[in-house]
């Protein structure tokens, strides 16, 4: 039994189990055919020689018989005819420009060919010519093609492309070119006339079929688009050679760009069709050289798919005699030249003709086994073509001929081959047109002289033709039914007309699944109504089937219908020349998330998506765009010469600041008063964005009204770059006007301005011009830029757009940028290794984290010094692995060390995330950083702490750390597990760390500022998830938040319980810190001042941050993804609101953020979840002790004696105790002064340390009567005598541990003898205190806010009054303009901010006005206290202006003038 035979048997048990599962013969039928054609090619494959590499897919090996005798040919048409394929020698005569080392073919004798009549009458493809060639080893076969295609054997290891014989699937839609492509020397260019020389250049080189000198790949050339010339000639890029120890790449993964191995991006513009002519216009532009495409033969493939399905056994068949040849010419194909009328036959190297009979099955197959390297696309031709035959297993279809017969007649097998050819050619030509092939049909040139016809001027309407979905799914069929189209026609995601929607229609099986709908879709828009920009969309609907079920539930189920797919086109190309003829269109997935902004290019990245076809109208002229002129005459009128109903009407609609929230009415309103808003340069966006029709005829006007507006700011320019305006004139206007944005402003906008990218219609774009001309310019923007484009190639839509431009930017920098970018992604791609090791590892993280940086190590070692990707300003040189460790989070991020290449300079530590998506970190920073500069340019300094965060690939990223800062978590469970519930811990943090007075205050002071900042900025925001190790405090005062995974209102929930239920984090402990103690003070009264400013100065900016958040929308940060997100910040920003109104919202939000009980539950709970990172070898420490101290670095103590007690004042009234410490080697003692909670503090440490059994015992805390008299602190004294004798006479392990060293060490208070001072007692006031309004007069109208008071005495019991404020306006007889606040509970420095208003007053008769203003004390039932009261004359009153002044109160009848 023969091999061939044996695996014959076994496939057919291998197809029998298939059959059991339950497929159809037919799918059998396919499967067993695609495995011939597999198995084929596998034995040509081995039987290459020692030369050729292993299969992927192993088969069995035999010697190769030599054949003796040509095989005979089936009678029939050609096959093939108009094809070029990849293999230069096929194409045309000349010398070989092989290296000598390679020889090569010799040219066949011109008697050798057959060009006659009958040759192509006698044959289906096979003629018979003599060999003309030496034989030479041969590459392997090519990979089979769609849709799971083997990679192409790389010529050298690169660590970003899979491995040789890696079997994973290369996608068959995405050209891969093989490494070390060779590039062309500047001397082979002909720069005027590019094209030719390109095509003289390819001709030139003579390869054998089966070979490629040095990786080269015949075919079409590279040529750029004879409709742009180049302005400058371009250069052509040669690469340096490279030691092997470095051979890496910046890759846009997962797509390979070539032969770069330091960094090029050039290679990335090789393109093998005539679809992209955009893709080689934009690389005039760039000035930039394309490189010749290579990579495996398809001609190569159509040639053994061919014999694969022509002959029974291969073994008696040398492919190597087969080729593909003109017929009909006497010369090759030429990719110059080219005749429709040529016909390509599969020749064999001998005239000898023998006719071979017509294998129905076999040619249905080969024909299937072509098309399914062509997409598995099957045509309408090709279905009518194979009609014509008889049926056969692998197709039994109705309208098959029915007649076998039929075939019997030599003149009917010609035509139904015939028609069968032209069909597959029109195919290829179709997949050539479309998918970046490494063959292609030779291009006509009939476009460069096709009449052009204006599309303003066509009056017909838009219609196409829908015929079918190929490679639908075969889950597909058995899961949904009814399968319909949706088609719509949109400009700035705004539809221009109704939907329209074809019919619906099932599953057919032909040669592949698809649904057939075969209709005309016509829609109600006339060609010259069509915005320039105009894009086509194109769903897939169908009904889910229901599952088994009732008759009832099965009707429910049907009516539900699911979006399957969709894909989006521009009606007009880069050209602006309207779209025709046939098209395939691969689908996107219509998934949840897909954002709002959706590719213009087909679905091509997946090699399984659904194709659509398309066939669009064909005409003898060009339909073209042009763009027409401004129109001359705009009317502008001035705002004031509206009516006064028009002009609220107006302001109201402008106060929106964002075009998202326009109703339809506000558009109509904004248009027809277009004219009289040209003096607010921001309204500009809301103008256009309100203009109804965005054709040809309306554009004069449109453009008009923009060359005669301001010029706007850069800052309101960015609203002009939103996918709701895609004109590009528009979107070129806003570019020249961003053009005045510094280098270090446009850092701030850049994430913003790469998201615009993929709102421009086209890959060549004024803002693309503008982004790479200033990364040229600047180092920060290049690598900010580098790496933002290089994150954004995640977006499967956006991808090859921003390859394109990833490739740019690689040209236009230079190599030794280029080249530290490659060590920078180095570096990343080992770091993300070890931070995956340290996450997943069971054992000892530490040690295999420094394991891990063993190869950080080395890459140093390799690399001198290498650029932080966080910040291109930080360069290192080493890594302390001692210093490096990682942190007990889910994420486990590392805690990195880098040695400073300045040797003057610190070392530069950083976070290194793995795992979390770093972007919604990285955008929540970078717009706290935008308020910041706001505020600063305000004079406004809240002191924030500002630290970068960048992403460097989807979940993985650096953060900045930040010296000197601990969590809040931290400093509270210093003072237990529930110290989130206490008052003192960041008072007492603070005060450890600033011991003197004016370290203290300072302290404060940075505390009260920045505190106030992150109130504003995470309200704005919607930060959630605040637990206390998402905020940070510094020893210096400032604080700060971290962590940024939830925004935009999306609370953290426990269950269905919101975890965030303050408007921001605002606690009592941080309140203690403003007031210096627990009752309010004037520095409350600053803050909270501060908070509205900052808010109100945020508000001025609404349209920014509205812009900056709205061009995010289609990042992919999942809370922010639509426009009820953005909302969440416009209710925050309440731009509608004055600027009084906005102090009264945000003051009621403090007053509820402090009184929250839930935002300490929060923080307890979370502390109790920490718990379990706790590590075992961290050690207690004392929240009042700075640093810890030892028996080595302070010495023995020999005795403690406490000695009296004092009394203070600081933080609390309270005593604290004298200790007289004396220690071995010191002369004297050292005097200590501690509280009695302090020694219970060391006491309930030292438990943790040791069992209560060996420790003496602590006095009790709980006294009856009155704690804090003298003589329950004598009682105290002696009692901790005796505690303190006992714990020095103990065991040695306890009376010397670090803990009682640490409390006995002096701190600075000790030094200061006596009484201690109140620091932290509220200043001396005036007598009654002073109350702060803010007091204005508009449109008759008295506003006066009543703000804060300070300095109230306290009632004649001791106890803090409840004050409320009560007005009079004077004269008031009738005693009818009383207006009254709310009463403040407990204090005697309230805040109020709450405005009292007296309608219709007259401007005159404000000299006459007075304000009787009182304070009273709200008492129990009527009885209210009289706690001062003032009269404010209102003569110096401004109107429209603010009068912001304290007043003093008196007793009753003083008069206050000012």
């Amino acid at each position: 039994m023969s091999a061939a035979q044996t695996q014959k048997e076994s496939s057919e048990v291998g197809w029998g189990c298939l059959e059991a599962l339950g497929l159809s013969q037919k799918e059998l039928v396919l499967a067993e055919a695609l495995q011939m054609e597999y198995d084929a090619l596998s034995r040509l494959k081995q039987d290459k020689g020692s030369t050729a590499p292993k299969p992927s897919v192993s088969s069995i090996e035999r010697p190769r018989p030599v054949p003796t005798r040509p095989i005979p040919s089936p009678p029939g048409g050609s096959l093939l005819r108009g094809l070029s394929g990849s293999d230069s020698s096929l194409n045309q005569p000349g010398e070989s420009q092989l290296p000598r080392s390679i020889p090569a073919r010799a040219t066949p004798p011109r008697g050798g060919y057959d060009y006659s009549g009958s040759s192509y009458g006698d044959s289906i493809g096979l003629g018979f010519v003599p060999k003309g060639f030496p034989p030479l080893p041969d590459d392997p076969p090519p990979a089979i093609p769609p849709r799971n295609p083997i990679l192409p054997s790389s010529r050298s290891e690169n660590p970003f492309l899979p491995p040789r014989g890696s079997t994973i699937p290369r996608d068959v839609n995405l050209f891969t070119p093989e490494v070390d492509q060779p590039k062309v020397t500047s001397g082979e260019f002909n720069y005027d006339n590019l094209n030719d020389s390109l095509s003289r250049l390819n001709g030139d080189r003579q390869v054998p079929r089966g070979r490629r000198a040095n990786g080269d790949q015949g075919g079409k050339p590279v040529a750029r688009s004879k409709t742009l010339p180049p302005q400058v000639p371009p250069r052509t890029y040669v690469p340096v050679p490279k030691s092997n120890k470095n051979q890496r790449r910046v890759s846009a993964d997962p797509v390979s760009f070539g032969s770069r191995m330091n960094g090029f991006g050039y290679e990335l513009f090789q393109v093998s069709e005539e679809r992209d002519e955009e893709v080689a216009a934009f690389c005039h532009m760039l000035d930039s050289s394309l490189c010749p495409s290579s990579g495996s033969s398809t001609v190569d493939l159509l040639i053994y798919q061919t014999l694969c399905y022509a002959q029974d056994d291969l073994d008696h068949v040398d492919v190597d005699d087969y080729l593909l040849k003109v017929c009909g010419q006497n010369e090759f194909l030429n990719n110059s030249k080219y005749n429709p009328h040529f016909v390509l036959l599969l020749c064999l190297c001998s005239s000898q003709k023998v006719e071979m009979p017509l294998h129905v099955e076999r040619l249905v197959q080969s024909v299937k086994a072509l098309c399914s390297s062509l997409a598995a696309v099957e045509t309408p031709d090709v279905t009518s073509a194979l009609n014509q035959l008889p049926a056969c297993p692998c197709r039994l279809q109705p309208k098959v001929q029915k007649d076998a017969s039929v075939l019997a007649v030599r003149e009917n097998r010609e035509k139904v081959v015939e028609k069968l050819t032209a069909a597959i050619l029109d195919l290829v030509e179709l997949y050539c047109s479309t998918f970046n092939a490494n063959f292609h049909t030779t291009p006509q040139s009939h476009r460069c002289t096709a009449p052009i016809q204006e599309a303003g001027l066509i009056t017909n309407v838009l219609s196409f033709s829908v015929y079918a979905a190929h490679r639908i799914p075969i889950t597909w069929a058995a899961s949904y039914e009814g399968f319909f189209l949706s088609c719509s026609l949109t400009h700035g995601g705004v539809e221009l007309c109704a939907p329209q929607h074809t019919s619906k229609q099932s599953v057919s099986k032909y040669l592949f699944h698809l649904v057939v709908w075969d209709q005309r879709v016509c829609f109600p828009v006339q060609i010259n109504q069509l915005p320039r920009e105009s894009q086509l969309t194109v769903t897939l609907y169908a009904s889910a089937l229901p599952p088994p079920g009732g008759a009832e539930e099965k009707g429910k189920q049907r009516r539900s219908i699911e979006a399957l797919g969709w894909v989006t086109m521009p009606l007009f190309n880069f050209r602006h020349v309207l779209t025709c003829g046939r098209k395939l269109l691969g689908l996107w997935p219509s998934t949840a998330g897909n954002g709002n902004a959706r590719s213009s290019s087909p679905n091509f990245s997946q090699p399984d998506s659904v194709i659509l076809q398309v066939d669009f109208p064909t005409s003898s002229f060009e339909v073209r765009f042009s763009t027409p002129a401004p129109a001359d005459f705009c009317p502008q009128y001035d705002f004031s010469r509206l009516d006064t109903i028009s002009q609220i009407q107006l302001q109201d609609v402008l106060h929106k600041k964002s075009l998202f929230w326009l109703t339809a009415e506000d558009k109509r309103l904004l248009w027809e008063k277009r004219a009289f808003c040209q003096a607010e340069s921001a309204a500009l966006p809301l103008v256009l964005a309100s203009a109804p029709r965005w054709e040809w005829a309306c554009l004069p006007d449109i453009y008009a009204l923009l060359r005669q507006w301001v010029c706007l700011s850069h800052l309101d320019a960015l609203g002009l770059l939103h996918a709701s305006f895609p004109d590009q004139e528009l979107r070129r206007t806003a570019v020249q006007w961003m053009d005045s944005i510094s280098d270090a402003e446009l850092l701030d906008f850049l994430p913003q301005l790469v998201q615009a990218l993929k709102y421009e219609c086209y890959l060549d774009s004024s803002l693309v011009r503008f982004l790479l001309r200033r990364a040229i310019g600047d180092i920060r923007i290049a690598h900010y830029l580098f790496w933002l484009l290089k994150d954004a190639l995640q977006d499967s839509q956006f991808s090859g757009r921003y390859q394109h431009l990833l490739a740019a930017l690689l040209c236009c920098v230079g190599r030794g940028l280029r080249e530290e970018f490659d060590r920078q992604c180095w570096l990343v791609t080992i770091l993300a290794k070890v931070a995956q090791k340290v996450r997943d590892t069971t054992s000892s993280r530490q040690t295999v984290l420094r394991e891990g940086l063993e190869e950080v190590k080395q890459f140093f070692s390799v690399s001198s010094n290498c650029r932080l990707p966080l910040n291109p300003a930080l360069v290192v040189k080493a890594i302390n692995i001692q210093s490096c460790s990682f942190f007990n989070s889910n994420a486990v991020p590392l805690k990195l060390s880098f040695q400073n290449l300045d040797p003057k300079g610190d070392n530069i530590s950083v976070i290194f995330k793995s795992g979390d998506d770093l972007r919604q970190d990285m955008l929540t920073l970078q717009v706290i950083r935008i308020m910041n500069k706001i505020w600063i340019q305000e004079g406004l300094d809240m002191r924030m702490v500002i630290f970068r965060c960048f992403s460097t690939g989807r979940g993985r990223g650096m953060v900045e750390m930040i010296p000197h800062a601990e969590t809040l978590r931290k400093i509270q469970v210093e003072h237990g597990v529930t110290g989130s519930f206490k008052d003192r811990p960041l008072a007492d943090w603070l005060q450890k760390h600033n011991p003197t007075d004016d370290q203290y205050e300072k302290a404060v002071e940075n505390f009260i500022y920045s505190c106030a900042g992150c109130c504003v900025a995470t309200y704005i925001l919607g930060i959630c998830d605040r637990h206390n190790d998402n905020i940070m405090l510094k020893t210096s005062g400032h604080m700060f938040h971290i962590d940024f995974g939830k925004f935009l209102g999306h609370a953290q929930m426990f269950g269905n319980i919101k975890r965030d239920r303050a408007p921001f984090v605002f606690t009592s402990d941080m309140a203690y810190v403003i007031n210096g103690g627990d009752k309010p003070s004037s520095r409350f009264h600053d803050f909270v001042d501060l908070c509205c400013e900052a808010y109100n100065l945020i508000r001025k900016h609404t349209h920014l941050f509205l812009n900056l958040l709205g061009l995010m929308l289609s990042c992919g940060i999942p809370e922010l993804s639509d426009l009820e997100d953005l909302k969440y910040v416009y209710d925050a920003l309440r731009p509608h609101e004055s600027e009084a109104d906005a102090t009264m919202y945000f003051t009621r939000l403090i007053e509820s953020s402090l009184g929250s009980v839930a935002t300490k539950l929060n923080f307890f709970i979370h502390n109790l979840a920490q718990m379990k990172f706790a590590s075992s070898e961290e050690r207690p420490v004392l929240s009042f002790a700075p640093r810890v101290h030892t028996v080595k670095s302070d010495g023995l103590i020999r005795n403690l004696y406490v000695c009296r007690h004092v009394r203070t004042y600081n933080p609390s009234k309270g005593y604290a105790f004298v200790v007289k410490v004396e220690r071995e080697g010191q002369q004297g003692a050292v005097l200590v002064q501690r509280s009695f909670e302090e020694f219970h503090e060391l006491h309930s440490k030292l438990r943790l340390i040791f069992p209560s059994s060996k420790l003496p015992s602590f006095p009790s805390r709980f006294v009856i009567g009155r704690s804090r008299g003298e003589a329950m602190a004598d009682r105290r004294k002696d009692e901790l005598n005796g505690y303190v004798w006992h714990l020095v006479h103990a065991a040695p392990e306890i009376a010397q541990c670090d803990l009682i060293y640490t409390f006995f060490h002096p701190l600075p208070r000790d030094e200061r003898p006596g009484t201690v001072v109140n620091t932290l007692q509220k200043p001396a006031g005036k007598e009654l205190g002073e109350v702060k309004l803010s007091i204005s007069y508009k449109s008759d109208k008295l506003f006066i806010m009543v703000m804060h008071i300070r300095g109230l005495q306290p009632l004649q019991d001791g106890t803090d009054p409840d004050p409320y404020v009560k007005l009079y306006l004077l004269p008031d007889p009738q005693k009818t303009s009383k207006r009254k606040t709310k009463a403040a509970r407990r204090t005697c420095n309230p805040t109020y901010n709450e405005m009292l208003v007296y309608e219709r007053i007259p401007l005159g008769d404000l000299d006459q006005r007075v304000i009787h203003l009182r304070v009273l004390g709200d008492g129990a039932f009527w009885e209210n206290t009289l706690l001062g009261e003032t009269y404010i004359a209102l003569k110096k009153l401004v109107p429209g202006q603010h009068w912001v002044d304290w007043h003093q109160l008196g007793t009753a009848g003083t008069e206050s003038t000012r």
